[in-house]
């Protein structure tokens, strides 16, 4: 919604006609053809982009105009780039010149001009002529003019090809290699501008050259990098930084350009890769045959690495350069921000050696003495967490080639970073987006992985809604059937590993409350010795310690007062999603002893899950759909846990309080506690359940609800019903149990309300079910046949069995419904 007064404007840039808006134009042009630019200048700018942003047609400015405004993109004063700028992005190119500013004002090309080059390119074809021109444009030397523009060029080069690798040429990559090596390797040692010598006379004359500094204060004594320091910076110092930046990005994307002669470079490489391994130095005597310097030493690393191709060249000098960086790296920086800085640097190098690594594997062997040494160095200061992660990221792709032991990395990335850092949200973020793209490598070469997840889902338990996105992709991964039956009591104790996290935390900064004062008794309990080994279980490292603790129910009481905190809410939320995750994934890998037992753990934990407010009756409903499932796929199972069954059907207090999951395993229980099921059902053990669910259902139907709980739902007493006559119709002998009990519960319905239902409709559904039930009984072949239908009729193919006339219906049917 806009304002009245934006609106007011909007509506006169809208009505404005066509020979008032050539007259602005007009007076525009005037104005800026003026020696000095003001507010008058300023303001017809703002009223001109208000005009052509104010309706959804393009317009086209005079061609006078549009050359003031080209020009003014060149002006001093940033003001005027940007509004400059801003109108040209709504205007169409004049005819014939979409590709003139471009091609004749690359010197003056700065972000502002970069962006209106980006919108102007209205085709893959506009940008392949533009990244043509822009790596036509580095080719132009100092003496040609200003170099000025070039640190605006690199990074609109590097959005080109971003949008459209595909604009490349051999031609292309082979200039934009050389250039980076030049940049990278050969920038000047000396600071911009030079200090004084001192004297009366301090002219330029006078000035003498300064060498760059490292990080510690010390001359430096090798090549310029990024982590040179100094009073001011010379332009080709400037585009090693800009180099560096797009490195990596560079040395992906060419991969993608076919080369013709991959062969014959192969095999250059491999002949070379020898005596660069034995010869490899950090000397500054390289010297780019761009500037055409004269240098008195030349080592062997510098005469070998002038055989090599262009982009083999820029990988050889890529990683000389990150391993410069990587010694910078060891010395102590004065400011924090140039420890950032070495930490930032630390990233991207490990990053660029492994992308040169992935192209020659030769590089492999010489690059991993330098990342062995790197890690044995950060690997005991977390604070160098978001390094260590690309270590880990190299030592992934290239460990097995180097044929080197990676389990102290492994057990510091799935063991240290989550127990330590799951309060760091950044490093969560980029931990994860680890795990997600190296998925199958992990699966397949990290053992420690799969046994991760009580350490991974700290994260999920600490800040859920940020990061439920990556677990809903990795659940699946830590499914396997060692772990199915830990993970799943895991995952339903995730609000309790939430609650203790942050007792943890609070644990540190926070005094221990004085006898008798107030203080938080989940605090108190978490610090105690008594109930140390409860907490210590759900903060353990990985699996294999047990499924779970024995006093759960002690844990929960002591995590009462936790039940509203925000950050346990919040997990408690995420976890019924996880669980429909973890069943789906679990029926495809577990065998029929697994789903046993997993049945058995839903029947258990249905009543031992922390008491927060809709979370039980989310986890019941979870429980119910996927105990439905599980039996529907594998009948058997009913059979097999027949006992805890039905020791959870008869208790009676499981009517009152789980009425979701009780009313789902008494539909379970008469529905496949069948012969035609399993064999092994046999008439003793229908009879044993029938006798438990009478018992239940003429308890709840003849008696008041216990102090403090509601009356049954009519659902669960028509489940009983339904089962009882079920399991009737499979042993005859019950049927007039079950008759007698419905005609009963008719009798009592007359004669008034009853106590165990309050609601009148209700007690109507109710008898009438009992009346149709009673009604099937009476005749027991139709009852069975009714209530346990056999499968062609529970799962017709009619529309595919050729001995019915149905597929000829169909076709029939068919054919005078659609038109010929």
């Amino acid at each position: 919604m806009y304002s009245h007064g934006s609106e007011s404007l909007i509506n006169q840039a809208r009505e404005i006609q066509e020979p008032e808006l050539q007259r602005f134009h007009s007076r525009l042009v005037k104005l800026l053809q003026g020696k000095e630019l003001g507010h008058e200048a300023v303001d017809s700018l703002q009223r001109l982009h208000i005009i052509l942003s104010a309706t959804k047609y393009t317009r086209t400015l005079p061609p006078e105009l549009q050359g003031s405004l080209q020009s003014l993109l060149a002006s001093p004063a940033e003001q005027f780039q940007v509004l400059s700028s801003a109108v040209l992005r709504e205007t169409l190119p004049l005819s014939g010149q979409e590709g003139n500013y471009t091609q004749e004002n690359f010197i003056q090309l700065n972000n502002h001009a970069a962006a209106l080059v980006l919108s102007q390119a209205g085709s893959r074809a506009d940008l392949s002529s533009l990244c043509a021109q822009l790596l036509r444009s580095l080719e132009s030397r100092q003496s040609d003019g200003p170099a000025a523009s070039l640190t605006h060029t690199l990074p609109i080069l590097n959005t080109v090809l971003t949008h459209s690798p595909d604009c490349l040429t051999e031609d292309h990559v082979t200039l934009m290699s050389k250039k980076l090596v030049d940049w990278l390797r050969y920038a000047s040692i000396t600071q911009g501008g030079g200090a004084p010598s001192g004297g009366f006379f301090t002219g330029t004359r006078s000035r003498q050259p300064v060498p760059i500094a490292e990080l510690d204060g010390t001359v430096s004594g090798d090549f310029f990098t990024v982590l040179c320091v100094g009073q001011s910076f010379t332009e080709d110092q400037w585009m090693n930084v800009y180099s560096f930046s797009m490195l990596r990005h560079w040395l992906i994307t060419y991969r993608s350009v076919s080369n013709g002669n991959t062969t014959a470079d192969t095999a250059n490489r491999l002949q070379l890769s020898l005596s660069l391994s034995l010869s490899h130095s950090f000397s500054n005597d390289d010297r780019s045959e761009v500037d055409g310097s004269v240098v008195s030493m030349v080592s062997a690393t510098s005469s070998s690495s002038r055989l090599l191709p262009p982009k083999e060249r820029l990988r050889e000098k890529a990683f000389q350069y990150c391993q410069r960086l990587i010694e910078q790296s060891d010395r102590k920086a004065h400011k924090k921000t140039d420890t950032d800085l070495q930490k930032a640097c630390l990233v991207e190098a490990v990053c660029i050696l492994d992308s040169v690594c992935g192209e020659d594997a030769a590089l492999v062997f010489r690059a991993f003495p330098c990342i062995k040494a790197l890690f044995g160095r950060l690997s005991s200061d977390l604070s160098f967490a978001r390094v260590l992660l690309p270590i880990a990221q190299f030592y992934l792709n290239h460990g097995e080639m180097a044929a080197v032991d990676c389990e102290s990395v492994w057990n510091l990335v799935f063991g240290r970073f989550p127990a330590e850092l799951f309060d760091h949200q950044f490093l969560a973020h980029e931990f994860l987006r680890f795990i997600r793209l190296n998925l199958e490598s992990l699966q397949l070469r990290v053992p420690q992985y799969s046994r991760s997840f009580p350490n991974l889902l700290k994260f999920l338990a600490w800040n859920s809604p940020a990061v439920v996105d990556d677990f809903v992709d990795l659940l699946p991964s830590l499914v396997t059937a060692g772990t199915a039956v830990e993970l799943l009591h895991t995952l339903l104790d995730l609000p309790c590993l939430s609650a203790t996290l942050v007792l943890q935390v609070r644990s540190t900064c926070l005094p221990i409350s004085e006898p008798g004062g107030r203080g938080l008794l989940s605090l108190d309990a978490f610090r105690s010795q008594s109930f140390r080994g409860l907490f210590l279980f759900l903060l353990r490292g990985e699996a294999g310690s047990g499924d779970t603790i024995d006093r759960l129910s002690t844990l929960h009481e002591m995590l009462t007062e936790t039940a509203d905190w925000p950050r346990v809410v919040q997990c408690a939320q995420t976890v019924p999603v996880l669980l429909h995750i973890f069943f789906n994934t679990v029926i495809a890998i577990a065998d029929q002893k697994l789903l046993a037992h997993l049945v058995q753990v839903m029947l258990e934990r249905s009543s031992l899950l922390l008491n927060i407010p809709k979370y039980n009756k989310e986890i019941h409903r979870v429980f119910s759909r996927h105990l439905l499932l599980l039996c529907k796929l594998h009948p058997s199972l009913v059979v097999d846990q027949s006992h805890e069954l039905l020791e959870f059907a008869g208790a009676t207090a499981n009517v009152y309080s789980k009425e979701e999951i009780y009313t789902h395993v008494v539909w379970v229980l008469g529905e496949y506690l069948s012969g035609s099921c399993d064999s092994r059902c046999s008439v003793m053990l229908i009879t044993s359940c029938f006798e438990t669910l009478e018992a239940v259902l003429f308890e709840i139907t003849s008696s008041a609800p216990p102090p403090g709980a509601d009356c049954p739902v009519p659902r669960v007493v028509t489940s009983l019903m339904s089962a009882l006559a079920k399991l009737a119709s499979r042993s005859h002998d019950l049927i007039p149990r079950v008759s007698l009990f419905l005609s009963k519960l008719r009798t009592v319905t007359r004669g008034g309300p009853v106590a165990w239902c309050s609601d009148e409709e209700d007690l109507v559904a109710i008898v009438t079910r009992g009346e149709e039930l009673w009604s099937l009984l009476k005749a027991p072949g139709v009852a069975q046949s009714v209530l346990t239908p056999p499968q062609p009729v529970t799962t017709p193919q009619w529309h595919g069995d050729t001995n019915v006339a149905m597929p000829l219906q169909l076709r029939a049917l068919t054919n005078l419904t659609h038109s010929q």
